[in-house]
């Protein structure tokens, strides 16, 4: 079994000392969606929504959230961010997240592209709350994360 790089030798979480490692490019993916009914998929699509433009806002808040990761995760790095970018495309019966967060530093980003996901996906939660009851996040998940000598 490997070791935890986040424990000292006590146990107790600690932020690992990443100063040693050279500087890289590292790019990172995600996505994730939340299941709504039809009858709130229709109102975002004619963008009737009372709160506003769902997908844009969404989209935004995502990128907010992914540059905050640092601030929200306990022993997150705060990175030197050069790209975060969050889309939102709607279906029949669902709103797909997709982010890409990019980076040049001496460790991954992966988690500000799944808290760009997620911040977005609950964007879209809170604005749809007043009109659909049976919402439902679900598929947040890495899809790629990459890193390469500058």
């Amino acid at each position: 079994m490997s070791e935890l790089s986040h424990t000292d030798d006590q146990g107790k979480a600690r932020m690992v000392d990443v100063g040693h490692k050279p500087d890289q490019l590292r790019i990172a993916r995600a996505i994730g969606q939340i299941g709504l009914k039809s009858d709130t998929i229709q109102l975002i699509r004619k963008n009737q929504i009372k709160k506003g433009d769902v997908l844009t806002i969404a989209e935004i808040a995502g990128i907010q959230g992914g540059k905050k990761t640092s601030e929200l995760i306990p022993l997150c790095h705060p990175l030197p961010i050069t790209k975060m970018h969050v889309r939102a495309s709607i279906t029949e019966d669902c709103v797909i997240v997709e982010s890409e967060a990019r980076c040049t530093g001496k460790t991954g980003i992966e988690m500000e592209a799944l808290t760009a996901v997620n911040i977005a996906l609950l964007t879209i939660y809170d604005m749809c709350k007043a009109v659909d009851d049976e919402m439902e996040i679900f598929g947040v998940r890495l899809v790629e994360k990459t890193k390469e000598n500058e």
